[in-house]
């Protein structure tokens, strides 16, 4: 009887299981399979679960009828320059919130909070007349401080977790044999935190790679428009390019699936880590 129970709850669990995969990668195969059907077959009202006239032409045309390549150039640039700022500056921030105390450090940490909770499209119209102040409108080197501020704060929470769970007696052994306190942060801490820091940098990355609100108000040249604003361009005033706008998503899915192939390992023993103390 106890072996039936068991039996039947772990068929139930698989059942429900494979039903939340399915519905995880059922939208990326429907993005898949219109990208490779001509136009004609993806506007008919009968559902085709694979494609009858199978085509390449919605990717030659991204690639040849459109700057594609200067859009995922800039979302290279924009994605790497916040992820490796972002975490540079949530590491320094993370090792001082958990490390040193000070007055209003509770109040601090609140505050990162409450950031989290600020839409920032209230923000938009003030940043837009500071950047134009300062010339860095229409710049990448603007949309990547906008990103840079907006990731801050979680991943700096984020960071301070990880250096909860290192031990602080590690620095002091090695303040002890010499080291200073960069020293012992870089040679020794940073080291072991190596999960957590690539976590950070994946979650950074990501958020700038998907961005598409500030995109769109503070870059207005071409060659200087990310992937998410240049899929917004197939969108006209009558019709939509569906077949090229999906080939486009799926060569954006690119990058980060290849990226969260060679760090899902460091990715998911970082959050879990990070999860324990935060």
């Amino acid at each position: 009887m106890i072996r039936t129970q068991r039996a039947f709850f772990i068929t139930v669990r698989i059942c429900i299981l494979m039903f939340y995969l399915l519905m995880v990668l059922l939208p990326f195969y429907w993005l898949f399979i219109t990208s490779v059907k001509p136009r004609m077959d993806i506007l008919t009202t009968n559902i085709q679960y694979w494609p009858k006239n199978f085509t390449l032409d919605n990717y030659r045309v991204l690639w040849s009828s459109s700057n594609f390549d200067v859009f995922l150039k800039n979302s290279i640039l924009v994605s790497l320059g916040t992820g490796v700022f972002t975490t540079c500056f949530a590491i320094l921030g993370g090792y001082a919130l958990a490390r040193y105390t000070f007055k209003l450090k509770t109040m601090a940490v609140y505050g990162l909070l409450l950031t989290q909770m600020i839409p920032g499209v209230l923000v938009m119209i003030p940043t837009a007349i500071l950047f134009s102040k300062v010339g860095l409108m229409n710049s990448l080197g603007g949309l990547i401080i906008i990103y840079i501020v907006g990731n801050i704060p979680f991943c700096l929470i984020l960071m301070r977790s990880f250096f909860d769970r290192i031990p602080v007696d590690l620095e002091e052994a090695a303040l002890i044999d010499g080291c200073s306190k960069l020293g012992a942060l870089f040679r020794i801490v940073l080291p072991i935190m190596l999960p957590g820091i690539v976590a950070t940098f994946v979650f950074a990355f990501i958020g700038a790679w998907n961005e598409l609100l500030c995109a769109i108000m503070f870059i207005s040249s071409d060659e200087l428009k990310t992937i998410p604003v240049g899929l917004s361009m197939f969108v006209q005033n009558y019709d939509v390019n569906w077949g090229v706008m999906t080939a486009g998503a799926v060569m954006a899915l690119l990058p980060s699936l290849i990226m969260f192939a060679i760090v899902q390992r460091f990715v998911v023993e970082g959050l879990s880590d990070g999860a324990v103390k935060g």
